[in-house]
């Protein structure tokens, strides 16, 4: 697939930025757009979808005052591969990052950021990349945003009290210290023995100070916040060296539970990650923002096992079967709101089935502009806007490069997961979410069609290999795993 930024050097000659989109139309403001994402949140994991343990006050009056997003997909089951189908609007069998190697966005990738930046918005991530580190060409600075603030590697992220955060193509110095063993990582990954400076607390000032800051003085011209929030993702490296990497402050009013340490600690990731979630609901109500800001919530995939947490204690992934780096749903199948105060009807819900790849279009739609050719991206507007005319999938894609080339395709009401030993397995979903009944040696027809799709979907490339090997080899990682 050919990407160019040509069109981006043709929109500013022709003066298409000038703050506020010349394309649009008189009379109309353009939206607002605020993607909240959580880390590691399982569907199961929040109030709304059943949680019992685990209270969830803010995300659920979310979903009170928007819709429910009741078939939203991933683009992937871990970070990095799914965050770059967010960004780019292209499913893993052809997007550049397919796995949670250390590679960086190419020139010719353009994502949904650098897309509004085109059309007149002020853009910012906080938080998590993931996508490229400083200084190379998958920053985020060279990938369309105006403010980047937080991490770039997902090891980086890792650590809630990290010795630098990123701004820009600058790391901001913490009163952080992490242990002599890490010091030699260039990413900043690693366990803290001097811990001061939350990170979280960081990440979430910078992004309500940059959203004050605009409407103070740019109000007019619109704006698209990523807000990439790490928790409740557990630092790994800490789960390595004392047993227990959730990090967390303070346990708050789980700290009397009489539960496993770990799953304290899990449960008070999530409550700040809803108190977050709150703040940013309340500046905009604050500022006026309520009727002209789209606000979608979700999770970057399923929930972990990391850090001794136990997603079973929890019923992590709610009537799903699988966590993390599995292609089941519950690796995939994501807990996702919009809402947008006035035109997305209060208390409702869809199943229209969609996956991130889908915000691409969306987005485009929204502020009334075409989206780049050849896009895995079918926009769901109609559906959350509660309109006639929603274009469904023929199906959606994944496909997993650790521990052995796996693939997955949803069509209709079937789901198949194809295993590195070529075995296909075949789930009627309606009729068994868990996926616990494997029907294709009953079913052989519809193995056949979905394997098909399993073959066009997969655009080999060198960086991905399917054979052989159990991660992605890179110049910038050395073919070394990045655990995630």
């Amino acid at each position: 697939m050919i990407r160019s930024r040509i069109a981006l050097a043709c929109a500013l000659a022709l003066g298409w930025l000038s703050g506020v989109a010349a394309a649009e139309p008189a009379g109309r403001r353009l939206p607002n757009i605020v993607f909240f994402l959580a880390d590691d949140l399982g569907f199961g994991e929040v109030g709304y979808n059943g949680q019992k343990l685990i209270q969830t006050p803010n995300i659920d009056k979310l979903a009170g005052e928007g819709m429910r997003l009741n078939n939203m997909y991933a683009g992937c089951t871990v970070c990095a591969p799914s965050r770059c189908v967010l960004m780019t609007g292209l499913h893993t069998g052809h997007c550049f990052i397919r796995g949670n190697a250390n590679l960086a966005l190419r020139p010719g990738d353009v994502t949904v950021a650098e897309f509004l930046k085109q059309h007149g918005y002020a853009t910012a991530i906080t938080g998590k990349w993931g996508l490229g580190m400083e200084h190379t060409t998958g920053s985020p600075p060279k990938q369309g945003y105006d403010l980047s603030y937080g991490y770039y590697s997902q090891t980086h992220a890792h650590n809630y009290w990290p010795e630098f955060l990123m701004r820009l193509e600058d790391r901001v110095p913490l009163r952080n210290v992490v242990g002599d063993e890490w010091k030699d990582r260039r990413d900043g990954a690693g366990v803290a023995v001097k811990k001061v400076d939350y990170s979280d607390d960081f990440i979430m000032n910078e992004a309500l100070t940059w959203v004050r800051n605009h409407v103070e003085q740019h109000r007019e011209q619109p704006f698209f916040l990523y807000l990439a929030n790490t928790l409740p993702h557990a630092n790994n490296e800490a789960n390595k060296a004392i047993h227990d990497g959730n990090e967390v402050p303070d346990f708050g009013i789980y700290k009397d539970k009489p539960w496993k340490k770990q799953n304290i600690g899990h449960a008070a990731m999530i409550a700040r990650l809803d108190d977050d979630l709150g703040k940013v609901m309340a500046l905009l109500k604050e500022k006026g923002l309520d009727g002209n800001t789209l606000v979608i919530f979700s999770s970057d995939n399923g929930p972990h096992r990391e850090a001794g947490n136990e997603p079973e204690f929890f019923k992590s992934a709610g009537p799903y079967r699988g966590i993390k780096r599995d292609l089941t749903d519950g690796g995939i199948h994501e807990p996702s709101i919009a809402r947008w105060t006035g035109k997305i009807q209060p208390g409702s819900s869809t199943d229209h089935v969609m996956y991130f790849g889908d915000f691409f279009a969306t987005a485009a739609e929204l502020i009334g502009a075409e989206a780049p050719a050849k896009l895995d991206s079918i926009s769901f507007l109609p559906s959350i806007l509660g309109k006639s005319g929603q274009k469904e999938h023929e199906y959606l894609y994944w496909e997993f490069h650790e521990g052995g080339f796996k693939q997955a395709v949803r069509a209709g009401d079937w789901k198949a997961i194809r295993f590195p030993n070529g075995h296909t397995e075949l789930y009627d979903l309606p009729n068994d979410l868990h996926e616990d009944h494997d029907l294709a040696k009953e079913k052989p027809d519809v193995v056949k069609k979905m394997q098909g799709y399993m073959d066009q979907s997969h655009v080999e490339a060198p960086e991905w290999p399917t054979t052989g090997v159990k991660q992605a080899k890179g110049k910038r990682n050395k073919g070394k795993k990045t655990a995630e």
